[in-house]
């Protein structure tokens, strides 16, 4: 649905922030073959259909039905715009649904709000804003369900108001979030994004932020791709994940910016099936809980290249969680180019992640692979198969932890080894730049 342009620029001839102006590099120079079997390319704004102005802020705004009209209206191909217009520059709108073949493009200089009325986004229970135990009484901001050729684009933002007080109460989303961990509850908040049954989705250059839980979350989606989308949330905001691809193949989250309160990638496989051909290239992460694998990887994970990451400020650099109540195969994964600083566990393989009752999802992690990965503070290292029959089995070549790192070494065959005296340390001195605000 979307024309592109290659996703061929080596990071030895790039600077960040000619990549936020992406990308007049493209096709020079050739990087390894990525796990994503797609072509993946930069994306194109497709042709406008409609263009919606902002209007004047009133209290019980909702913009969702004016929007909704017009991308249902909007032909296969085209692309519904948000502007600004006589000086208003927001929307703020209840629950969306995008329609197969018609992108959402949020212009510059726009911010579309997710509006803090919980009645919006309720199922039909009245629960969403509360907490209970199930969480599941709120419907995502926006649904991408069933549909093909759809995307998100623009140079503007969608804010989830998640510090923002919800009506009618005194707490924020991100309030009733950790008082329901502290009550041993779940929180019934709003997804921004909830993906499902979808092939062909893309995210271009927008900024998420602000999402009262996760941002982009997947489920059976075949060909993602995210390419220099900012996502920024407080540190502090739970359960707030960056993207999570779930149960899904064909996954590029390409040359962005994400900083969260939990993962800032997390891939997961649970009931749904496999996550598989999945590409992490060329990002930048700072706070959040790193690149994550798990905890749900029961379905299988495999084929996933992550190159040229740098991660500054993350809790966990290189994460691989799971238990054996959702544990599964992991396997066919390469960690290359990575530079960390600043970080707890820089290398983070784990097999009994949030211990709790015996199960029979046995977590096994095979043909794990890191090159030329470099963290310049030192933090724990944890390396950990499930047992003697089931150990980890991890490729070292060039793999730098600076200082005196406390290694934990538990059920784990290594080929290689950290902090060789041959190793070749990943120079990382012009890597690491300050996040931009949107």
């Amino acid at each position: 649905m979307h024309c592109f342009t290659s996703i061929q620029i080596h990071r030895h001839i790039l600077n960040w922030q000619s990549l936020l102006g992406l990308t007049a590099l493209a096709s020079l120079v050739p990087v390894a073959q990525a796990q994503d079997t797609r072509n993946v390319r930069e994306p194109v704004m497709p042709a406008t259909c409609t263009v919606l102005l902002a209007e004047p802020s009133t209290p019980s705004r909702n913009d969702a039905p004016r929007i909704q009209a017009a991308m249902d209206k909007c032909t296969a191909g085209q692309a519904v715009h948000l502007a600004p217009g006589s000086g208003n520059t927001s929307f703020t709108s209840g629950p969306l649904k995008l329609r197969s073949g018609v992108t959402l493009v949020v212009d510059a200089g726009t911010i579309l709000y997710t509006s803090t009325n919980p009645l919006l986004f309720d199922r039909g229970a009245k629960t969403c804003g509360t907490n209970d135990a199930t969480g599941k009484g709120c419907q995502p901001f926006i649904t991408v369900e069933g549909v093909n050729g759809t995307g998100i684009m623009g140079e503007g933002v969608i804010d989830g108001q998640g510090g923002q007080l919800i009506d009618g109460k005194n707490e924020t989303w991100w309030q009733i979030a950790r008082r329901a961990q502290k009550e041993k509850q779940r929180q019934n908040v709003p997804r921004l994004i909830q993906l499902d049954k979808v092939q062909d989705f893309t995210m271009h250059r927008i900024t998420l932020r602000n999402s009262p839980n996760f941002h982009v979350a997947m489920n059976r989606v075949d060909g993602f791709t995210a390419w220099g989308i900012r996502i920024d949330t407080p540190h502090d905001a739970r359960n707030t994940d960056g993207i999570d691809p779930g149960a899904s193949r064909n996954v590029t989250i390409a040359y962005s910016h994400i900083r969260t309160g939990d993962d800032n990638v997390a891939i997961k496989a649970g009931s749904s099936g496999p996550s598989e051909n999945i590409s992490i290239l060329h990002n930048h992460f700072y706070s959040g809980h790193g690149m994550s694998i798990g905890s749900e990887t029961n379905g299988g994970v495999r084929n996933v290249l992550v190159e040229d990451l740098v991660m500054d400020g993350t809790t966990s650099g290189l994460r691989i969680k799971s238990n054996d109540r959702r544990g599964g195969i992991v396997s066919g994964v390469v960690y290359r180019d990575v530079c960390l600083r600043d970080i707890r566990w820089p290398l983070y393989i784990n097999t009994q992640y949030e211990p709790g009752p015996a199960g029979d999802l046995i977590p096994s992690y095979t043909d794990i692979r890191m090159e030329r990965v470099h963290s310049l503070t030192p933090g724990q290292v944890i390396l950990q198969g499930y047992d003697e029959q089931r150990p980890l089995h991890l490729a070292l070549k060039d793999v730098v932890v600076d200082g005196n790192p406390v290694v934990k070494l538990e059920f784990a065959k290594l080929t290689g080894q950290l902090n060789a005296p041959d190793a070749q340390a990943v120079n990382c001195t012009e890597r690491f730049v300050p996040f931009r605000q949107s």
